[in-house]
């Protein structure tokens, strides 16, 4: 049935919906994520997707100083028997990259601002612009996506008149979407590796034997980490950080599994019970990154029993970029150091609850103590 709504109907069930709460935090829906299928939608999309989230290459400095800065924080808190809060860091770390692919540099307290209403949000994205249209300011080293946006916005070229509300839209989809995932992945995989401990052997002896005592693992190095990927799949897979994907709305009257379905229907789809069907899955709620190992089934939106970002027109266009940081920092955790529970805790009283959301975190931080593999 996933297939049918994504692929074969994909163009009848494209659009989004008209909701209160969405047109207000996006703008009025001129975002990416919520605005409905149109021309405009097609060439606000082609510009993230080329000139956004196509330069993954360009800012993979900035992906790896971030999580070597993180490496290093944890290494303090394990030299002094301190634990680590790994769903908190794992917010600083992702927002922390967004703050400075976004925005050209590291926001202090950018993540309690971005948990305020949409007034601070407005207020947040308004003060950035402005620095970035000052001509006073400073030239940047390397653009950053504010940077390219105001270019377009004064390109003639562009289809659309590219206005400071479009910019802030963009930027909201780029902020939440990109902090948000990036964070509850790492965690979720962290707490299913902890809860299972030969999986959790098994990654990090591959991710040792192949570097050895290189010190840090760079993206180049991950390309290699064949169980890792396994470990991300089968994350993405039992917990799918967006559960019920953003909501569609039919642009036309269709037929699908043998049923009417009028113009303007809602349509949920639920890549968390996809992820489980016994059908497509064997011991669909058991964790077992072997299942993907051999397997062509990727998360990239062309097999249908695995879409944590969608599939179809409207699939997330972030989701490599979202994926690299994963890869990343994942794999230095694992690397770097060895992971236990905190005193007086053992695994089985690490939870798998879960908050509910748009985005779904883990209910109960995941705390945990780092011992340096080199101790």
């Amino acid at each position: 049935m996933a297939e049918e709504v994504l692929k074969t109907h994909d163009l009848d069930f494209c659009s989004r919906p008209d909701q209160r709460v969405t047109r207000k935090l996006s703008h009025n829906s001129i975002d990416v994520a919520f605005s409905p299928y149109n021309d405009y939608w097609r060439e606000i999309r082609k510009l993230c997707v080329v000139h956004l989230f196509g330069r993954l290459q360009q800012y993979r400095p900035i992906r790896e100083d971030e999580v070597a800065r993180l490496m290093d924080k944890i290494c303090r808190l394990s030299d002094d028997s301190k634990p680590v809060n790994l769903s908190e860091s794992m917010m600083c770390l992702s927002s922390t990259i967004i703050c400075r692919v976004g925005f050209g540099k590291r926001l202090t307290g950018f993540h309690n601002r971005l948990e305020k209403n949409f007034k601070e949000h407005d207020t947040l994205y308004q003060e950035l612009i402005d620095e970035h249209l000052d001509p006073n300011r400073p030239k940047p080293t390397q653009e950053d996506i504010i940077d390219v946006l105001l270019q377009i916005s004064k390109d003639d070229d562009f289809p659309f008149d590219l206005t400071i509300d479009h910019i802030k839209a963009i930027l909201m989809n780029l902020l939440i979407g990109g902090t948000e995932t990036t964070a509850a992945t790492v965690t979720w995989a962290m707490s299913f590796l902890m809860k299972n401990p030969k999986y959790l052997k098994r990654t990090q002896a591959e991710v040792r034997n192949l570097i050895g005592k290189k010190g840090f693992l760079k993206e180049d190095d991950i390309q290699s980490l064949t169980y890792l990927k396994a470990v991300i799949k089968e994350t993405f897979r039992l917990q799918p950080v967006v559960p019920l994907l953003l909501p569609r709305e039919t642009l036309r009257k269709c037929s699908i599994g043998g049923y009417e379905v009028p113009a303007k229907s809602l349509v949920h789809v639920n890549a968390w019970a996809i992820g489980r069907d016994p059908e497509a899955w064997e011991n669909p709620e058991e964790f077992c990154p072997e299942r993907f190992i051999g397997s062509s089934i990727d998360y990239k939106g062309q097999h249908f029993e695995l879409i944590p970002g969608g599939a179809g027109r409207r699939k997330c266009p972030g989701i490599r970029m979202g994926v690299a940081t994963v890869e990343l920092v994942l794999a230095n955790l694992l690397y770097k150091f060895d992971w236990e529970m905190p005193p007086g805790m053992n695994v089985e009283d690490l939870d798998l609850d879960s908050l509910p959301g748009i985005a779904i975190h883990k209910k109960n931080e995941l705390i945990l103590v780092a011992r340096k593999i080199d101790e």
